[in-house]
């Protein structure tokens, strides 16, 4: 087990790492980052090579079996991202490594587990296979049968050596599946296979958040009338979402997420009842477009040095740049103003579907939207 600073959970388990990149938001992997890193620090785990124009060093998609027992010996219940560093359903992962993995989270249901995929159709085809439970519920029990202080039991009190019952079993209490969302392209395509998957949980993770996601027609807002009375959680079908995390990217070569496409997800979660937790701005955060050092109308009063003064605290705080909605259709192009950001020198106006940013960094941009922090979550079954 790894302690995390990752907002959504507690602590990551690992038994596979690398991946290759598969859409938009792969572009500037952290993973494929670390990595490289723990190659060059010669750690074990990272020394197969990926293919250079997907994956890169260190990165290759491995299984780690003797990372597999970790939760067995975890007595603390907590919520546990799987492969922080890889994706637990890519296609060089065997189905008899996933069914391990899957008969570890069975046999210790203390823990809640998060496995995020962009291999929306392979989670799909294999959590759906009753032949896939099977293999579970027999990995379940030769797990059971080896490490003494196994959880002999299911929530609910299903017996993991009964074989009739992992027969009919089509997903665990404790487990939650989700899949990344960038755009609405990604939207359209992973979230179908998402709720057409069974989980106790499914949620979906729009980070790095490329552009505007609408996700009306998978939480039951899609009927303009629904919005005029109440939440219209009311009028979520069965199968629907139960969870949005947001996030812009972070890293030097970071996209910037316009905060209208933030706030858009956060409106249709509230309006439909369902948990949303924003994780951060990343490297791009809103900033003042004018910081106003005086009154325009009277204009400066002071001494010059207290202007400069002044002006140089206004430029530490304004933005610096101004985003549009529409600027991921454009390669994410900012737009850099000629003027600081002083009310007695801007003079250009933005519309209102331009924001201004500034560059800030992960940590001084902050968890923040809109004067609050978002951190809700799913109920845990217990």
């Amino acid at each position: 087990m790894a302690e995390t600073k990752i907002e959504w959970t507690d602590a990551t388990w690992n038994p596979t790492t690398g991946c290759d990149r598969v859409s938009p938001g792969c572009d500037h992997c952290y993973a494929l980052t670390m990595a490289k890193r723990l190659k060059g620090m010669g750690s074990a785990k990272y020394q197969g090579d990926g293919d250079p124009t997907t994956s890169g060093p260190g990165f290759l998609a491995t299984e780690h079996a003797d990372t597999l027992a970790a939760p067995l010996h975890w007595r603390k219940p907590r919520k546990v991202f799987v492969n922080s560093m890889s994706d637990t359903f890519h296609d060089r992962i065997s189905n008899g490594f996933l069914a391990d993995m899957f008969a570890i989270m069975a046999i210790t249901p203390q823990h809640t587990y998060q496995l995020l995929t962009k291999r929306h159709a392979r989670m799909h085809a294999v959590v759906n296979r009753p032949e896939f439970w099977t293999q579970v519920g027999r990995q379940a029990r030769h797990f059971g049968y080896h490490y003494e202080n196994a959880a002999n039991y299911l929530r609910g009190g299903q017996n993991i050596y009964d074989t009739n019952e992992w027969k009919q079993r089509r997903h665990l209490d404790n487990v939650w599946l989700g899949t990344s969302v960038e755009n609405q392209q990604w939207a359209n395509i992973r979230i179908p296979a998402l709720l057409d998957t069974p989980a106790a949980v499914r949620f979906l993770s729009c980070e790095p958040l490329l552009g505007p996601v609408d996700l009306a027609k998978w939480i039951g807002c899609g009927d303009p009338l629904h919005r005029h009375h109440g939440p219209c959680s009311a009028y979520r079908e069965i199968e629907s979402l139960d969870w949005v995390i947001v996030g812009g990217e972070s890293g030097h070569r970071a996209r910037p997420m316009h905060p209208a496409w933030a706030r858009e997800l956060r409106d249709q979660a509230v309006r439909a009842g369902i948990p949303f937790l924003f994780k951060q701005w990343g490297e791009w955060g809103p900033a003042p477009w004018v910081v106003r050092v005086c009154d325009p109308a009277v204009g400066w009063q002071g001494t010059a040095d207290e202007l400069a003064a002044a002006q140089a605290d206004a430029e530490a705080r304004g933005a610096t740049h101004a985003y549009a909605e529409w600027a991921h259709e454009y390669d994410h192009d900012l737009y850099e103003p000629p003027h600081k950001p002083w009310s007695i020198e801007r003079v250009e106006p933005l519309d209102d579907r331009q924001a201004p940013m500034r560059r800030w960094g992960k940590a001084a941009a902050g968890r923040e939207l809109d004067g609050r922090e978002w951190n809700e979550f799913p109920a845990v079954t217990s």
